[in-house]
């Protein structure tokens, strides 16, 4: 499965250069492949050792209760921004292109809503003076 949604990303990201990957992907042939086939690295995002031999005078080292794996943050506050739209929270949709161009509008307004904030040629945006509700459209 992976390497279609590859060989289909490879056709449409020309800037795409590196790419992270979960566990689930950890064998040698896709890694093999995606360097050949495509010309990008393939990061593993891997957990850390849990356990392992240590010798009987040699205390192992403590393991932290959560462990915050890198990379993996993306993907889930992405899953949770979409998920705040109460059109994507649920699987309504018939057509999969519905949905698809859902997750466009709702990315392009999270886009364009970060862009107003930073208040363009110096004039004030309502969320920086503090405005709320009807206050802002006045």
């Amino acid at each position: 499965m992976a390497p279609w949604l590859l060989a289909a990303a490879y056709e449409v990201c020309t800037r795409l250069q590196h790419i992270w990957a979960d566990m689930a992907y950890r064998g040698q042939r896709l890694r093999t492949w995606v360097e050949a086939e495509c010309g990008w690295t393939l990061e593993l995002v891997e957990r850390p050792r849990r356990w392992g031999w240590y010798p009987i005078d040699v205390e192992p080292p403590p393991v932290p209760a959560v462990t915050v794996l890198p990379r993996r943050w993306v993907v889930d506050r992405t899953i949770a921004w979409i998920g705040r739209y109460r059109r994507l929270s649920k699987e309504d949709e018939y057509l999969p292109e519905s949905s698809e161009t859902m997750m466009y509008v709702a990315m392009s307004r999270l886009m364009l809503r970060r862009l107003a904030r930073q208040a363009p040629y110096g004039v004030p945006s309502p969320q920086r003076q503090g405005l709320r509700g009807l206050a802002r459209a006045f």
